[in-house]
């Protein structure tokens, strides 16, 4: 998984999987999903980044237990 966020145009993108882009959503104003040839969510593109979260440079990563 990696995230980045480009400044220039205020998009952060979250990409779960590294394949080619089959096909995007924009499911709200502003909020595209990426899909890949086999249906699956691979990436999440928000735009107008710096409105829509609390600090588009931060990233928390956090662990769970496994039971």
């Amino acid at each position: 998984m990696r995230v980045t966020y480009d400044l220039e145009v205020d998009v952060l993108r979250i990409e779960l999987a590294n394949f080619p882009i089959a096909e995007s959503a924009e499911v709200r104003p502003d909020i595209i999903l990426d899909y890949g040839i086999d249906g699956n969510l691979i990436g999440i593109e928000i735009l107008s980044a710096s409105q829509r979260v609390e600090d588009p440079y931060a990233v928390e990563y956090q662990m769970l237990p496994t039971e």
